[in-house]
């Protein structure tokens, strides 16, 4: 059996990409939110997301500040077909999974990589995190609804983007996604992550 694991799904929003997702994005809070997620899950939690170039670099980062092994604690999807556009700290996650592309159909492929990353049950997900980002977002968080029905999907509405959009389409959410920007306070309650939980640097412990 696999160990709990949080899934996390983020981007920020480019403006030649998607207006409506760009223009309420908050690009600080979004890496605030971020950050906050690793700083409470990560030693604690399994964390999954797939790989964007906006977001490995920082999750890296926040590792290394925390002493923690990262290639325990994470585990990276990436599709192949952006292998010359991997950001550099790919190499240093040691749980990546490649997925093989659908020739050179970009949308296709990302399909493919989302499916292996959450439609086939490789994971025991607790909750998913999704925070800022743009049509990717709203995709995935569909998707991780479908597969894990009884997992807390919350979107991160104070970030902005397809997150705000998500909080505004969707029903019984929490209210306090879209008012707190205290994101590691938020982080701690609706995870159900202690605080006072213990943060293990090293490897992940043996499942039950």
């Amino acid at each position: 059996m696999s160990p709990p694991a949080i899934f996390l799904s983020a981007s920020i929003p480019r403006a030649d990409r998607a207006e409506r997702y760009f223009k309420t994005a908050d690009p600080l809070a979004i890496t605030a939110a971020t950050k906050a997620l690793v700083t409470v899950t990560l030693g604690r939690r399994l964390l999954v997301w797939g790989g964007h170039p906006s977001i490995t670099p920082m999750i890296w980062a926040a590792a290394e500040d925390m002493r923690i092994d990262y290639g325990a604690w994470v585990h990276l999807f990436q599709s192949k077909l952006f292998q010359d556009d991997f950001p550099v700290e790919n190499a240093r996650f040691r749980n990546v999974t490649y997925v093989d592309p659908v020739g050179n159909d970009e949308e296709k492929s990302v399909e493919a990589m989302r499916l292996c990353m959450l439609a086939q049950n490789r994971f025991a997900f607790t909750a998913g995190a999704f925070i800022g980002g743009m049509e990717g977002i709203e995709k995935e968080f569909d998707l991780f609804k479908r597969h894990y029905p009884n997992a807390p999907a919350l979107p991160v509405a104070s970030t902005g983007g397809a997150a705000l959009l998500l909080f505004q389409t969707r029903s019984g959410l929490p209210a306090d996604l879209a008012t707190s920007i205290d994101y590691v306070g938020l982080f701690h309650r609706l995870l159900a992550v202690s605080p006072l939980e213990k943060r293990l640097p090293g490897a992940l412990p043996a499942a039950p």
